[in-house]
């Protein structure tokens, strides 16, 4: 270290060298920091839209009530029409679908089922009610899925091969 007294002060100067610190990070650290960076970005944009879509499930439409609601109100109002073997055939029906969300679709179909037979009048729930529910429950663009599980499992669907499109 060096000591410099000029007139009306001090100044240190230092010359030590400290070669192991330096003031620019590594590229391996600055990649990682960048890799990590977009891998959270990406997911968050990712949930984001899946919140997003569920957002609006809830938003109420034009009677009031969102699409949950009227699912909601489906499966409470076709409770007691259901028997022990249409719950089995319905868990047959969902098994496809991937676990994290079968108990979601499962409801749905179920909404679709209960309303299918509520309007009909039914005094139970039979096992048309639950093929031609499943088929308008189901997306369109899983079509293709839903023909060959039917297929594979023999159901017969052909008085409701008109709803698939």
């Amino acid at each position: 270290m060096t000591i410099l007294i000029v007139k009306g002060g001090v100044y240190m100067s230092s010359t030590l060298d400290f070669r192991l610190l330096s003031s620019v990070p590594s590229n391996w650290f600055m990649n990682s920091i960048a890799f990590w960076t977009f891998l959270l970005l990406g997911c968050m944009c990712i949930g984001g839209y899946f919140m997003f879509r569920k957002f609006l499930k809830v938003l109420p439409k034009a009677d009031g009530r969102s699409k949950l609601d009227w699912q909601n109100y489906w499966v409470e109002r076709s409770r007691p029409l259901w028997s022990d073997e249409m719950k089995a055939f319905l868990d047959q029906l969902v098994q496809p679908v991937p676990g994290p969300f079968r108990d979601i679709a499962k409801h749905s179909i179920a909404a679709e089922i209960g309303k299918i037979a509520v309007e009909s009048e039914a005094p139970a729930v039979t096992r048309e009610h639950c093929i031609k529910g499943y088929i308008m429950a189901t997306p369109r663009r899983d079509n293709k899925f839903l023909i060959s599980f039917l297929e594979k499992n023999g159901i017969d669907y052909s008085p409701y091969r008109h709803l698939i499109k």
